[in-house]
């Protein structure tokens, strides 16, 4: 009883503790925000841009670090949503507005701060649920793939060639929609429980090596491609959820289930 209670205390003690290894690539995530940042006011918009993208990375490997190596934390919960704000919320909204939304004026620096509140919000509320939901989906769209949208969106109108005429006014539309899916409800695959010492169908090796290959051949294309996918993937899944639905209740309406056949007159009393 008494080893058990040591266990116990010393367990509590572990995950109050500090460990080094998965607050460095929080730190490094950190970092690339800050980065981002300060090569947005330089308009170093490419450089920035890649800068939230290797943080995304690095924000995915901090988890599956702390994980793996077993030093899980509350010092390590908190300290990757408050780099999250940074990297993810404040470092794109000062970017997309530098690069495509100062035109506008208030209506460009307003949809910037929406886009870091509903961040914030959206990070607080995976917080506080994250124990109640279900872990392999996300409620509302994930900080860091919505950060990744404006960041390939740079690279991918850099490989076309400039920005074009119309283009800014469409971006703006782009981040309140941004916004809109962060702190919505839709539903988003969570690649979390994703492992790949585990053995997967041969098929599962093949379209990896397939999608790495697409990616390398038009890196600056096929990541926002594959970024803005996943952004319409929860409404469209939502969309087809609730069509299922209809067409499962309409079935039911239409085609209710046969009653019994009524008894023959000479049989009811039997």
């Amino acid at each position: 009883m008494r080893t058990k209670r040591r266990k116990k205390i010393r367990q509590q003690k572990e995950r109050k503790g500090i460990y080094i290894l998965p607050n460095l690539f929080t730190s490094a995530s950190l970092f690339g925000g800050f980065f981002a940042i300060i090569a947005s006011t330089q308009g170093r918009y490419e450089a920035a841009a890649i800068s939230i993208l290797v943080s995304a990375v690095l924000d995915g490997l901090d988890g599956r670090v702390a994980r793996f190596t077993r030093t899980t934390s509350h010092f390590g919960v908190e300290y990757d949503s408050l780099s999250d704000v940074i990297a993810f919320g404040v470092a794109p909204g000062i970017l997309v507005f530098q690069w495509a939304m100062k035109p506008f004026g208030r209506f460009g620096w307003l949809a910037a701060f929406l886009f870091v509140v509903c961040g914030a919000l959206r990070l607080a509320r995976f917080n506080v649920q994250k124990t109640t939901t279900d872990s392999s989906f996300f409620r509302g769209l994930p900080i860091p793939a919505a950060a990744c949208v404006i960041a390939s969106l740079i690279l991918f109108i850099d490989e076309l060639g400039g920005m074009p005429e119309n283009a800014p006014l469409l971006i703006v539309v782009m981040i309140y929609i941004l916004s809109f899916l962060m702190v919505s409800t839709i539903g988003y695959t969570s690649f979390k429980k994703l492992d790949l010492r585990n053995q997967k169908p041969f098929n599962f090796l093949v379209s990896l090596i397939l999608m790495l290959i697409v990616v390398a051949y038009k890196p600056k294309i096929m990541i926002f491609l594959l970024m803005f996918g996943y952004a319409l993937s929860g409404p469209l899944a939502g969309i087809f959820r609730i069509r299922s639905r209809r067409r499962k209740r309409l079935e039911e309406e239409t085609n209710p289930a046969m009653e019994p056949a009524p008894l023959p007159a000479d049989q009811k009393g039997e």
